[in-house]
């Protein structure tokens, strides 16, 4: 009998997807897609790194425990991590607090500013800063008279990561600290309470699983990133570059692989914790009886600080970004500030070839990357079936897994028969559609909670297929998902980085690898046109999603309003 009730369900699940064969072919195209390009790669690489001759040993991995360099790097992602993510989260919080609470002046342009740092190629800010504060900087050098400035390192590193991650965090924060109920704040004053002790005992234990899940993610995020390390590093060696260098520049694939494995340790354990507290229902205060008469504001004062603050940063943003297109017109920085188009014609010969490719690429990758994401959410959160989680949970994956690791995975599983596809366009563009999966699967998922089942099932009851109903019911509805999701696959497909480094060849080659290349050999010049130029289509195409759409930056970004 308990075994009868025990797959009953099960089978119920398998009937049901019997009954749709339209269903059933499209979970497993599904399924088969995300091992092919998920799990096999995975697979791959940890092969590689735990039996690099065919034979199991943890040889590999007791070097990189038994080495001082690799120790060192190992200490250094974690110590920067932790700095990144603690100063970010505080910038990410005191912003969301200034425009969702505090309610300060100007906030269409602090959120504008607040957002900027998330279209920027992935080491834009490093190379600002140092022409700003580098040997032959700006400020260091032409108006501070320092000779020998050095900005390499931990202290160059947390500049540009801070600045750089600090929108993850405000946008996680901004979207837990509006959905706290003002009834609450406003109960806590009549009775009594200053605002001072209604922030720190009412606003502030609500908003800690916010802040805790953002540190989480920005300390992930530092951790992981790639760009930033390999210009401005230096001397500080960190894990994701220290792996790259072993896997490109020493030839040493086992030990490269083992070191973008151990980035995976941290990274899949920290992605499941954050998602845990986020989606934990004791700080949720929205019950649907509060009025929500108005939000709680702050004194003159406290919004009079707060708007300081917003300003110096957002100056602070500015500033970098006014570095990169000055120091696309500047003959020599440093040396000769001569005005001059050289860069431009320089970069129109070196990149346009590469500058069209990597367009064409994101092009035809964003829309692939939205609709199959949304598809993923849909069955995943409207149809029942065996596997159903294990789905999610795949499509999921990607995310969790840093940039070095899914490009050293992808070469060495993609490299050889069967699935000869390096140095093709096709292994790029799978590349950017699973790598910026979740992103469509999540928004998907989050727009689908909020659209009553019941339509669907009326449609379907009138006789709708499934295919049918999805079309013409449910993605109308989930349009801004949809956007949202092709928007932020755009991004990161034009500004990719860590990944895609090792899978480009000289037919198809991305603007991030040549502006890299370009600052290697001290053509900052050059590496701000590129820069530049990158920023300006990502702001169009937003711009124009905008226009077409009809949404506005909150919904596009999912901020907010």
């Amino acid at each position: 009998m308990s075994t009868t009730l025990t797959f009953r369900p099960f089978r119920n699940r398998f009937y049901q997807l019997t009954r749709e064969p339209a269903l059933m072919a499209g979970v497993l195209i599904i399924f088969s897609l995300l091992c092919l390009f998920i799990l096999y790669p995975l697979f791959t690489a940890m092969r590689m790194s735990f039996a690099p001759d065919g034979v199991f040993t943890d040889e590999v991995y007791r070097q990189v425990f038994s080495r001082i360099r690799y120790l060192r790097a190992i200490r250094n992602s974690v110590v920067l991590g932790t700095i990144v993510a603690t100063l970010a989260t505080i910038i990410g919080f005191v912003f969301a607090f200034a425009l969702t609470r505090a309610r300060i002046g100007g906030r269409p342009f602090f959120q504008a500013m607040a957002l900027l740092p998330i279209i920027s190629p992935p080491f834009m800010f490093a190379l600002s800063v140092i022409l700003l504060f580098g040997r032959n900087g700006l400020i260091t050098a032409k108006l501070l008279g320092m000779d020998m400035a050095d900005i390499y390192g931990l202290k160059g590193l947390v500049i540009v990561q801070t600045i750089g991650m600090f929108p993850i965090a405000y946008m996680t924060l901004s979207g837990i600290l509006q959905g706290i109920d003002p009834d609450l704040e406003t109960s806590a004053m009549n009775l009594g309470a200053r605002r001072g002790r209604v922030f720190r005992t009412v606003t502030l234990p609500l908003a800690v699983p916010g802040i805790f899940a953002s540190w989480l993610l920005v300390f992930v995020t530092s951790i992981t990133d790639f760009g930033n390390p390999i210009i401005i590093g230096g001397e500080f060696d960190v894990l994701s570059v220290q792996a790259y260098l072993e896997f490109t520049g020493m030839g040493n694939l086992p030990r490269g692989t083992a070191l973008a494995i151990l980035l995976l340790v941290p990274t899949v354990f920290v992605f499941f914790l954050q998602k845990r507290i986020i989606r934990k229902k004791s700080y949720v205060t929205v019950t649907g009886k509060s009025g929500r008469r108005g939000t709680v504001t702050a004194t003159p004062a406290v919004r009079f600080t707060l708007t300081v603050f917003c300003g110096l940063m957002s100056a602070f943003v500015l500033m970098f970004y006014l570095t990169i297109i000055a120091g696309s017109f500047i003959k020599l920085w440093g040396i000769n500030w001569t005005l001059t188009l050289d860069h431009f014609y320089y970069s129109w010969d070196v990149g346009l070839t590469t500058l069209k490719n990597t367009l064409l690429l994101a092009i035809i990758s964003t829309p692939i990357t939205a609709f199959f994401g949304l598809t993923i959410a849909y069955i995943a959160e409207r149809k029942s079936f065996p596997g159903k989680h294990l789905m999610e949970f795949l499509s999921m994956l990607n995310y969790a897994i840093p940039g070095t690791a899914v490009g050293i995975s992808y070469i060495l599983a993609f490299n050889k028969a069967p699935f000869e596809l390096s140095g093709t366009a096709f292994i790029l563009i799978t590349c950017y559609v699973f790598r910026n999966l979740p992103i469509g699967v999540e928004g998907g998922i989050a727009a689908l909670k909020q659209i009553s089942a019941e339509i669907e099932e009326s449609s379907i009851n009138l006789g709708a297929t499934s295919n049918t109903t999805f079309r013409k019911i449910t993605l109308p509805l989930i349009r801004p998902a949809f956007f949202s999701g092709a928007t932020f696959a755009f991004v990161r497909s034009m500004t990719a980085i860590s990944a895609i480094i090792f899978l480009v060849s000289a037919r198809w080659n991305h603007m991030t690898v040549l502006i890299l290349a370009q600052t290697e050999i001290m053509r900052l010049g050059v590496a701000s046109v590129m820069s530049f130029v990158l920023i300006v289509i990502i702001m169009f195409f937003i711009f124009l999603i905008m226009k077409l759409t009809g949404l506005g930056r909150e919904q596009i970004f999912g901020t907010t309003k």
